[in-house]
């Protein structure tokens, strides 16, 4: 589930291409944002440590080994619509030597019935509920999921993170934030939840809200071949969902930016910055 974007076409070249750069993104994703990922988790208001946890729309498993690091004693179920994400997850479980402490389930999250996931202590959706045609019956779900007391943590982000100074690139300057404009059109025209107000939907749901916070990102880039990579395959993927919005020139300039072999690759730039925000909910179902 987690950053599925609804341009990808189901079939075809395209599809691969698109299954591909998703996955880089969220291994990128991974890796460049560990610590605060890591920060996220220790930021939980946990009273007793969960022994059963489900990962709601895992992707390739940034949350998953990120909840197993943080609670050395829990199992995760691992949950996402992607065969190819759950086999990666499976995999670097294999090679960190979890792989007793992971079970993978494939389901469509947005479906009426969902699978038996057991009666977590703790559920954990990064970036998947603004993917769910209806949030409001999702999040019951969840509650009927989890054990009494038990607590979801619901992680959203801010969009796209931007990597480029606003003078960059010097052909067309600003032109990362006409892309991101471009795109928020396009989502809020394909994906309604994003942004939506999940404090009171998950008070609806019969939540008690006992955090929220906005984690702001701010990594220098320089010298980090991790960034170079992120921002070009985050730009790669905004360019699917922008190209026909944007002008001539500010579509060849992006191209540049993508050409990995060309002089003004963005692979090429000693100033990058990764500049994001994760708004983040604690939410208690009822003892």
């Amino acid at each position: 589930m987690s950053h599925t974007h609804p341009h990808a076409s189901p079939h075809g070249r395209r599809h691969v291409a698109d299954s591909d750069s998703q996955t880089e993104i969220l291994d990128l994703d991974a890796e460049v944002l560990a610590e605060h990922i890591a920060a996220i988790t220790a930021w939980l208001p946990i009273t007793s440590a969960p022994g059963r946890i489900v990962d709601l729309g895992c992707g390739t498993g940034t949350g998953t080994f990120a909840l197993l690091d943080r609670f050395p004693d829990a199992d995760v179920t691992a949950v996402d619509s992607s065969a190819e994400h759950l086999h990666r997850l499976r995999e670097r479980a294999r090679t960190e030597g979890v792989q007793d402490r992971v079970r993978t389930v494939r389901a469509d999250l947005g479906a009426a019935n969902w699978p038996d996931l057991g009666s977590p202590d703790l559920v954990w959706a990064s970036a998947s509920m603004h993917h769910m045609a209806d949030p409001g019956s999702a999040l019951r779900k969840v509650y009927d999921t989890l054990a009494p007391g038990g607590l979801f943590a619901v992680v959203e982000l801010a969009g796209f993170p931007r990597f480029l100074p606003e003078n960059a690139p010097e052909d067309r300057p600003g032109l990362e934030e006409r892309c991101h404009e471009a795109s928020d059109r396009f989502h809020a025209e394909h994906v309604s939840h994003r942004g939506a107000d999940w404090g009171a939907l998950l008070t609806a749901a019969g939540f008690a809200i006992e955090g929220e916070r906005t984690v702001s990102v701010h990594i220098e880039g320089a010298g980090s071949e991790a960034v170079g990579r992120y921002a070009s395959a985050t730009l790669r993927r905004l360019r699917g969902s922008v190209a026909d919005a944007l002008s001539a020139e500010d579509l060849a300039s992006l191209d540049q930016l993508l050409d990995v072999d060309g002089p003004h690759s963005v692979l090429r730039r000693d100033d990058l910055v990764v500049r994001t925000e994760r708004d983040v909910w604690a939410a208690r179902a009822k003892a």
